[in-house]
């Protein structure tokens, strides 16, 4: 192509390019007419006209309607069924739907995922869905074609690190009720009125090793060399904002488009001192983002096909399945005490318990139960206040049968699998990446943070206080939206920290292949 401002050329061919994908993808989704709109309204004021369809010769515009052609025939036969709504036909859950306004649920199998029945349902990113139950979303995804995972095979799964936890397994059978314990532990933890301060400076917190939360903080910062300051705040209002936080982004955006956003926000603070690698010569902007994009979001593809690879392959359960069930069917950890069932939760005490007349007694800590004895009471977040602006739950005990997740109503739990977590593998994935482009593991600064504010909170009131959610390095980023998940009662510690892993393999893959493009040795 040549032209005589190279500058303005390049705009207008990428320009011609995005509309042509984003019209392409958008204009069959639920708001799609609104999306066209505005992605036209763009072109118009860049001077763009729509009506410069060609594909043909040599100008700006005729290379970017190529180039978007090319993706467009790409989508259309990479396995995803595209052109069917991206529905994968041949998936029927074994589970019959959990109606979440009802006590307990119904399982076939417990180890497995089961949809679930609300009343009025909103998906992930914000879209009303009409039926009122569930459809597995993207079961079929291990065998659309990946950047750079190797070839899913049979099994639909690049990378396989083994099976989630199972209920009646004798060598999982145990780590599936701990982990279930530990979701109902961390549904303890979100309430503000509860006085619990802790520190969540990056000074004390992240750190981890790959697939665990054994961190101890950072030292020092490395760009001031100085320690990092306390970060003492109420625990209830930490542990809501984190879920919120990292639930879909800070504009609601799913995680890759959330990872998209803070690779802006680090590309414009690290301007014009833009070193490819964190080496070298700077470059201009176009090039960084260009080069940046391409690896960041080669590496949260291959994230989606090895997180729902293995959602589709396992069928895992969610939390609120198997606290629900197992809390129906009794308590596991005694024979002699009633309730007994080898498959029920394990008594904790002050977490989960076995309701009696003593503790129903007037004044004792399961009175609100009367009438519930031989049950089995749980401590933890007791749902959905009616005015969510001005009311908060807070924790209380409540019947096991009755637990539900800190989400919206509306909302409750996705509508997919939950082994491995999506969330914890496209953060790591993308923080592999943003740790190889920019050639740090640490933020620009040392040090990132966000402030959620009182009143900011959509699922009950608060925080109580403003939170300011701190980390130093993408990895701790990435950690912390994996364990917002748990917090958020949607995913067990198996879900997180194999999909921590997974993420990482695809991340560190993405960034290889990407550096070969940049060299031109990949491609005609």
């Amino acid at each position: 192509m040549s032209a005589s401002n190279t500058a303005a050329a390049r705009n207008e061919a990428i320009s011609y390019a995005a509309y042509g994908v984003l019209t392409s993808r958008f204009l069959k989704a639920v708001g799609g007419a609104e999306s066209v709109s505005e992605f036209a309204d763009v072109m118009d004021s860049l001077c763009h006209p729509l009506d410069v369809k060609t594909t043909e010769g040599d100008s700006p515009a005729a290379l970017g309607n190529r180039i978007a052609a090319a993706v467009i025939a790409y989508g259309l036969a990479d396995g995803s069924n595209q052109a069917n709504g991206y529905a994968s036909p041949e998936y029927k859950p074994v589970n019959p739907p959990m109606v979440v306004a009802q006590s307990g649920t119904v399982m076939v199998d417990p180890n497995r995922w089961q949809p679930l029945q609300l009343e009025h349902m909103i998906s992930q990113n914000g879209i009303p869905v009409e039926n009122g139950v569930q459809q597995a979303v993207g079961p079929h995804w291990g065998y659309v074609k990946g950047f750079a995972v190797p070839d899913a095979g049979d099994a639909g799964t690049p990378f396989d690190p083994g099976s989630p936890p199972r209920l009646g397994d004798p060598v999982t059978d145990q780590a599936y009720k701990d982990q279930a314990v530990e979701v109902i532990r961390d549904s303890s933890q979100l309430d503000a009125a509860d006085g619990v301060l802790i520190d969540i400076s990056p000074g004390v917190r992240g750190n981890n090793t790959l697939g665990a939360n054994d961190g101890s903080g950072h030292p020092v910062n490395p760009a001031t060399g100085q320690p990092y300051a306390p970060n003492v705040v109420n625990q209830g209002d930490y542990t809501r904002a984190l879920t919120e936080f990292w639930a879909d982004g800070p504009k609601s955006e799913t995680p890759p488009g959330h990872w998209n956003v803070v690779a802006n926000k680090v590309s414009d603070e690290l301007d014009p001192n833009l070193k490819i690698g964190g080496t070298g010569p700077s470059v201009d902007r176009l090039q960084w983002d260009v080069k940046l994009y391409l690896a960041l979001n080669g590496a949260t593809h291959d994230a989606a096909i090895a997180a729902w690879g293995l959602k589709g392959h396992y069928d895992g359960v969610r939390p609120i399945s198997m606290i629900r069930y197992m809390g129906g069917l009794g308590q596991s950890s005694d024979p002699a005490l009633p309730s007994y069932h080898k498959a029920g939760l394990p008594l904790v005490p002050d977490l989960v318990e076995l309701i009696s007349a003593e503790t129903t007694a007037a004044g004792q800590r399961h009175a609100a139960l009367k009438g519930h004895e031989g049950d089995i009471a749980i401590k933890a977040w007791s749902g959905n206040p009616k005015d969510p602006k001005t009311e908060t739950s807070g924790v209380a005990w409540i019947l096991a049968v009755d637990w539900v997740p800190y989400q919206l109503p509306t909302f409750v739990t996705p509508a997919f699998q939950g082994y491995t977590s999506g969330h914890s593998t496209f953060s790591r994935a993308a923080a592999e990446v943003l740790t190889g482009f920019t050639g740090s593991q640490y933020v620009p600064g040392g040090l990132d943070e966000w402030t959620t504010e009182p009143g900011e909170l959509k699922v009950e009131s608060g925080p109580s206080a403003p939170v300011t959610l701190q980390w130093a390095t993408y990895y701790d980023a990435a950690d912390m939206a994996g364990q917002s998940r748990l917090y958020g009662g949607i995913h067990i510690v198996a879900d997180d920290f194999n999909g921590r892993k997974a993420g990482s393999t695809c991340g560190i893959g993405a960034w290889a292949l990407a550096q070969r493009y940049y060299a031109g040795q990949v491609g005609g």
